[in-house]
């Protein structure tokens, strides 16, 4: 008798605690127009808009490359060459590095080469790069940073003429990202560098959770659609939504478009 009670018991409390779990979300396709308590995937053309928003703020990726064989290291500009360990040919190291978006045409983000930095080095000796960014909260206010957007730009490096740099004002623009990189502007007497553009080919957003952002290729059309209205009226998770006024203003953050 007591144990068809204690097992009555075990159901009961099984059931109740079921009521309590949320119904699960619709995971890689968008609910019924109907069903307003669901969430709604963004769209790829909105994800895109994301991302974009996500560098025209971030001022940091990750740059991805490959070290060369120990045959092609051989082969180097001695002034380039480093002394590295005989087992890292051929594997891939990452490395944050300054970035900027100067060209708001295109979303091919700028960047500061330095002669002396591995991931260019590492270019010049016919690796591939891509880069990485993720959204990081102002405030950090956030339960999961699983939850938040992060992507991949596939790519290559292609400097910078006369005319694109004045075209675009690369030297004022970087420098409202980057103060301090003045010190490393082409001609400096420090370091060796150049401006050079990330030339976007393919884009991969994991926009947070798979139930509610999509998560997969973007084309490079919808990345070089991208408006500067869209960017400005995006707002980010953990972002504060900016007023009109604020933005006709001009008193938004320093590096808004």
């Amino acid at each position: 008798m007591h144990l068809i009670r204690a097992v009555a018991a075990s159901l009961f409390a099984g059931l109740a605690s079921a009521s309590l779990v949320p119904a699960p979300q619709h995971i890689f396709v968008n609910p019924e127009d109907g069903d307003a308590s669901s969430y709604r995937i963004p769209t790829v053309h909105e994800s895109a808009v994301m991302a974009r928003r996500i560098l025209h703020l971030s001022g940091l990726g990750t740059l991805s490359t490959v070290f060369p064989s120990n045959e092609k290291q051989q082969h180097q500009d001695p002034s380039t060459a480093e002394n590295r360990p005989s087992d890292v040919g051929g594997t891939p190291i990452g490395l944050i590095d300054y970035i900027a978006d100067c060209e708001h045409a295109t979303g091919n983000p700028t960047v500061l080469a330095i002669g002396i930095a591995t991931s260019f080095k590492n270019v010049a000796a016919g690796s591939n790069i891509s880069l990485g960014l993720n959204w990081v909260p102002p405030k950090g206010q956030v339960h999961s940073p699983a939850s938040l957007p992060r992507f991949s730009l596939q790519g290559y490096l292609e400097d910078l003429g006369p005319e694109d740099i004045v075209k675009h004002a690369i030297p004022a623009c970087f420098a409202k990202y980057h103060p301090d990189a003045v010190a490393w502007y082409p001609g400096n007497p420090i370091h060796s560098s150049r401006w050079v553009r990330f030339v976007v080919q393919e884009v991969y957003w994991i926009g947070g959770f798979g139930d509610r952002a999509y998560i997969g290729w973007i084309p490079v059309e919808e990345w070089q659609s991208v408006t500067r209205q869209e960017v400005r009226d995006c707002v980010l998770p953990g972002e504060e939504k900016r007023s009109a006024w604020r933005e006709w203003l001009g008193l938004g953050s320093g590096w808004e478009l």
